[in-house]
């Protein structure tokens, strides 16, 4: 559901920054929308500082930018949280000052979004949709990051 791409200056970030942060990341969508963990997905694009600009300038050399995907349907409230947790957990988890990290969210309606071969629920009716599916695939969506201990249980 949630799609973080997270954009950094070419070698910005270790691997072990890069788990640490798709970990915040994750954990900071679930905590703010009740999401399962599971959902999802960090990607990160390495870009030379000689492709990245602001203001017509090259980009500081630990500037992130992280663009969201998320469903619609979440109140006001709800995304301000979440902005704002996500900003805290990318400076913190990257070690970068906040005024380093730009985060943007955008709305995609659930009925137009297709993950584990199925037409997503809007939001809080996940339970009902994963219990709905066919076994084999609710066993492959459970079983997806099922090796991270902090991995919440289906709610």
């Amino acid at each position: 559901m949630p799609t973080y791409t997270v954009y950094t200056p070419v070698a910005a970030l270790t691997s072990k920054d890069k788990q640490r942060l798709a970990t915040a990341i994750t954990r900071t969508h679930n905590e703010v929308t009740g999401a399962q963990k599971f959902f999802a997905q960090v990607m990160f694009v390495d870009t030379p500082l000689t492709d990245w600009f602001m203001g017509g300038e090259q980009v500081p050399a630990r500037a992130v930018f992280v663009q969201g995907h998320i469903r619609s349907g979440r109140t006001p409230e709800m995304k301000q949280a979440l902005l704002t947790g996500l900003q805290e957990a990318v400076s913190s988890s990257a070690g970068v000052p906040r005024t380093s990290v730009w985060v943007y969210v955008i709305e995609l309606p659930p009925e137009q979004m297709v993950e584990y071969g199925h037409v997503l629920p809007k939001p809080g009716g996940e339970a009902e949709w994963l219990a709905a599916l066919p076994t084999g695939d609710r066993a492959l969506i459970e079983s997806t990051g099922a090796s991270h201990s902090d991995v919440p249980a289906l709610k």
